[in-house]
């Protein structure tokens, strides 16, 4: 059973899947950086400079008692952090739609210059045995 483990973590696609998901925790990273720290506060900016993630429509208010402490926290719509959300899948989208359409190109131009296959071969000899 050890030894069946072993050549199951082992094999290219659990290492390949294990990669892929590293990379996109820190793509995530990134492209969450990129909204809340460049993205958002130019928005913030033309939107009369606001902070955008703190946009909320309140259903009831927090409660606090006469020492400061809260009693009861709001309760709150968080639709400026929403929308935060949205830019953010937008992003990581147009992201992955780049990688995608790079690796199709570079893919692509391997398997043109590797030349023709062998159905492609098989092909022609079939039509010239015809001719």
């Amino acid at each position: 059973m050890l030894k069946e483990f072993k050549n199951f973590i082992l094999t290219g696609n659990v290492i390949d899947f294990a990669v892929a998901v590293i990379m996109a925790g820190a793509v995530g990273l990134v492209v969450n950086g990129f909204v809340n720290d460049i993205v958002m506060p130019v928005v913030g900016h033309f939107a009369g400079g606001m902070d955008f993630a703190d946009l909320k429509y309140v259903l009831s208010g927090a409660e606090v008692a006469a020492d400061g402490t809260v009693t009861k926290a709001e309760n709150a719509i968080r639709w400026g952090a929403w929308i935060n959300t949205i830019i953010n899948l937008i992003i990581v989208g147009f992201v992955m739609f780049m990688i995608v359409k790079a690796y199709n190109r570079a893919t692509n131009k391997q398997e043109e210059e590797a030349g023709p296959t062998q159905e492609d071969l098989l092909t022609e000899i079939r039509d010239a045995l015809k001719k």
